[in-house]
């Protein structure tokens, strides 16, 4: 009977949605950074659906700092500072960066202020990250067709000591 069950368990689990499957990232350290998973997330006033929508992130991939967490919602503030609860499915652990210093930031083609500047980008645009090294305060990171080194002060979605290889 006890293998049976464990046999039904095992299916069970692998019928599962991913992030259902995954659901256990409570005791990954707060506050961490994340993304939103679509281009339309509700969020609301407190964790749970009977909670009033307080308004609709409309950018996918936009990064958000989770800073609590309760069953399946997490707390989270956004690049502006705003508080807010949204239903964990509607987050990526991929990590995105949100330029927030106002007017252009440049670009670098290595992680060095006076290195070639190869583009600038506008406040507000988002762009995915493929590294933090250790030993500097730059990230390389991929807009699009373009992939440059940015200053993470310049950046919402990487801690400053942060170091992501």
């Amino acid at each position: 009977m006890k293998t049976f069950l464990t046999a039904i368990l095992a299916l069970c689990m692998f019928s599962m949605p991913a992030w259902a499957q995954n659901n256990n990232d409570s005791e990954r350290a707060l506050p961490r950074m994340v993304s939103l998973r679509s281009k339309l997330v509700n969020a609301r006033s407190g964790p749970g659906s009977r909670y009033p929508i307080e308004w609709v992130y409309k950018q996918k991939n936009a990064p958000v700092e989770i800073i609590a967490e309760f069953d399946l919602w997490r707390q989270i503030r956004d690049w502006e500072g705003s508080e807010t609860w949204v239903y964990k499915p509607m987050l990526s652990n991929q990590r995105w960066i949100k330029i927030t210093k106002p007017g252009l930031s440049n670009i670098y083609a290595k992680p060095e202020t006076d290195a070639k500047i190869i583009a600038r980008a506008e406040d507000e645009v988002i762009g995915q990250v493929e590294k933090c090294p250790e030993g500097t305060n730059f990230c390389l990171i991929k807009f699009a067709s373009i992939e440059g080194w940015v200053k993470k002060e310049d950046l919402f979605g990487v801690y400053p000591n942060e170091i992501i290889n």
